[in-house]
């Protein structure tokens, strides 16, 4: 019998509280090597549709940690133009097989879970590398993800407040739907705005060129960069870098080939894993430093996220099961 999620089901069983420690312990056995993390293809698709350029990219994500019960595969797939049709710009779904004998497992709505795992990287960064509670939180962008680093961050700490800038009026609908949520959150009309007395500030855009000025970061700010992913795609500028007293990453060998760290000639040695943050062999050494943390993403957090999710349906008896 294998196991159907809905987005529904998934909503109905995931809490992102749960799912911090989990995560973070995905990451410490990433960066002890006790995992499997095929390169990740991705390719343009839809030319020839309406035109001869692509309308957006697919990935495939497969990837294993040691000793867990299921293996994972994630397809996904990102539609900038997706915005413009009210659609979720990241579509993806998960595949769980049975390590032990192949046999698939449970098919889910995979968009959730990755807005939920993407999110959780801000939670498990600023809870270990923000220089002190309660923080207040600076968010550049104002979209889905903007909203699940948030409430990851918001589940990991103690948030007083929060500031949203996008270049668009989608800043202010943002700001509700957090408001809503029980966060007190305003709506700016600046990056600068957005920093300001900002502790952890978080950047979630799709942009190409940096979105804010290094030199407005205040000392002690942790840096979350967030949605940069291909070597065009730049939220950071130089001066943010070199402002840095340490730079992680949670992936490095691909951090270092997004626009933000690509830009400024970094290599892997130059970045310290966030994993190695978890094992307490590196972090904030002063209250004033300023921290950067860039993520890509990994596997590895779709596969031990989709396995809790998996556990949590599984005793509730939420989704559908049938034979395959």
């Amino acid at each position: 019998m294998v196991r159907f999620l809905s987005d529904d089901d998934v909503a109905a069983v995931l809490d992102l509280e749960s799912l911090l420690p989990v995560l973070e312990e995905a990451f410490v056995k990433q960066g002890r090597g006790e995992v499997e993390r095929p390169e990740r293809p991705h390719y343009p698709i839809g030319r020839g549709l309406v035109g001869d350029d692509p309308l957006g990219t697919a990935l495939t994500m497969p990837a294993y940690v040691h000793g867990a019960t299921y293996f994972a595969t994630k397809l996904a797939s990102v539609h900038e133009g997706n915005a413009e049709r009210g659609l979720p710009t990241v579509n993806a779904t998960i595949a769980l097989a049975d390590a032990e004998t192949g046999l698939p497992a449970a098919y889910m709505a995979g968009t959730r879970v990755t807005n939920a795992r993407t999110g959780c990287i801000g939670g498990l960064a600023a809870a270990h590398l923000a220089a002190s509670e309660p923080v207040t939180l600076g968010v550049v962008g104002a979209g889905t993800q903007a909203r699940w680093q948030t409430r990851a961050i918001a589940a990991a700490t103690d948030v007083e407040r929060v500031s949203v800038y996008s270049p668009s009026d989608s800043r202010e609908a943002c700001a509700a739907a957090l408001r809503e949520e029980g966060l007190e959150a305003t709506a700016v009309d600046s990056p600068e705005a957005a920093l300001a007395g900002s502790s952890v500030v978080v950047t979630a855009t799709t942009s190409i060129d940096p979105v804010f000025d290094g030199d407005a970061l205040e000392p002690g700010t942790l840096v979350v960069a967030v949605g940069a992913y291909t070597p065009s795609m730049r939220e950071l500028d130089a001066r943010t870098i070199e402002r840095a007293a340490r730079v992680f990453a949670d992936v490095p060998e691909e951090a270092v080939t997004v626009g933000d760290l690509a830009a400024v000639g970094f290599e892997v040695e130059d970045l310290h894993p966030l994993s190695a943050v978890f094992e307490g062999e590196v972090g904030r050494a002063t209250a004033d430093e300023i921290l950067v943390v860039d993520s890509v993403g990994s596997a590895v957090l779709d596969a031990a996220a989709a396995e809790q999710l998996l556990d949590r349906a599984s005793e509730a008896d939420v989704g559908t099961t049938i034979p395959l």
